[in-house]
């Protein structure tokens, strides 16, 4: 806690921080995407494979997406993993990056391409290395230049978005497979 600051003070910015949030996603989730979204679905239902990737907070978002795909029943894996297999024809990429430019994932997505996957990417820049690399992409524009940086630091919505509009594909491809709930729950990891 910030030297000065009082409990409730703290209270007041993180309900304020969740109003933010919660006003500025279903923004940016409201905008048409259902052509992208059926095309998605009719990759990652398709490949004999999917693969995911993304680095920092994407790359969590992103792992959060291929642990639901395990518990769909899909083949699939993170890169950069030491278990994960190599990418192959008929294989499906799923890249997660903000900016588009980060380096690593613009050479997944060439590499994929180039071996024959196809590639999807989440993304707040179309017109970027990653989005001409990608078969689809997933736009998720946040408008960081705008956010308030003091309720949503650095990629915070970016993030938070994709979180959300990548859970909205898991449900579509647990329609299209016709799986449920219980058949995911059969799937998912046991701690011990």
């Amino acid at each position: 806690m910030r030297r000065g600051a009082s409990a409730a003070a703290n209270a007041t910015t993180a309900a304020e921080s969740t109003a933010y949030l919660l006003e500025n996603l279903a923004r940016i989730l409201a905008v048409e995407r259902s052509k992208e979204i059926g095309e998605s679905v009719d990759i990652l239902t398709s490949a004999k494979k999917l693969f995911v990737y993304g680095v920092g907070r994407s790359g969590l978002a992103a792992r959060a997406f291929a642990m639901r795909m395990v518990q769909l029943g899909i083949d699939c894996y993170f890169i950069g993993e030491t278990i994960t297999p190599v990418v192959s024809d008929g294989d499906a990429v799923l890249i997660v990056s903000n900016t588009g430019s980060t380096m690593s994932a613009i050479q997944v997505a060439n590499i994929a391409r180039r071996v024959g996957a196809k590639v999807i990417s989440v993304t707040g820049q179309r017109t970027s290395k990653l989005g001409h690399a990608s078969n689809v992409v997933l736009l998720i524009h946040a408008d960081e230049a705008t956010a308030q940086a003091r309720l949503a630091p650095l990629g915070t919505l970016f993030e938070d978005a994709t979180v959300l509009l990548l859970d909205g594909l898991v449900a579509q491809v647990m329609e299209r497979l016709g799986q449920t709930e219980a058949d995911m729950r059969g799937r998912h990891a046991i701690m011990v």
